[in-house]
């Protein structure tokens, strides 16, 4: 199993959304970036427009789950992600977030191609 740590400090989202690649889907938008570290670092952003406290926390899990079972997919280690949820979001189910994602990541060619 991989070892993925999290994006907290809002430096280290900017540089991604700045020097990182991009592709969207209806739910999520998927940037990485390559970090040249040993690990791959996660960061997910669920904004306001999204819904309340409680619909941006179930998003979140929803995301950080997805990741985290489709975790060992991933290519080398060595990536920083950040996952931004999209409105359709809310109203997605564990499954559409999930599809969402694996097909977000297979477009960035970080998916193992055996998997």
């Amino acid at each position: 199993m991989k070892y993925t740590v999290s994006l907290k400090k809002t430096p280290e989202f900017r540089n991604v959304y700045r020097r990182g690649k991009s592709v969207a889907n209806r739910f999520l938008v998927l940037y990485k970036y390559k970090n040249g570290k040993e690990i791959n670092r996660l960061g997910i952003s669920v904004s306001k427009k999204v819904g309340n406290s409680v619909v941006r926390s179930r998003v979140t899990r929803l995301i950080r789950e997805s990741y985290r079972l489709s975790e060992e997919t991933i290519t080398q280690p060595g990536w920083d992600f950040v996952i931004v949820a999209r409105t359709a979001a809310k109203e997605a189910s564990y499954q559409e977030i999930a599809d969402a994602l694996n097909q977000l990541v297979k477009q960035q060619k970080v998916f193992k191609e055996n998997s």
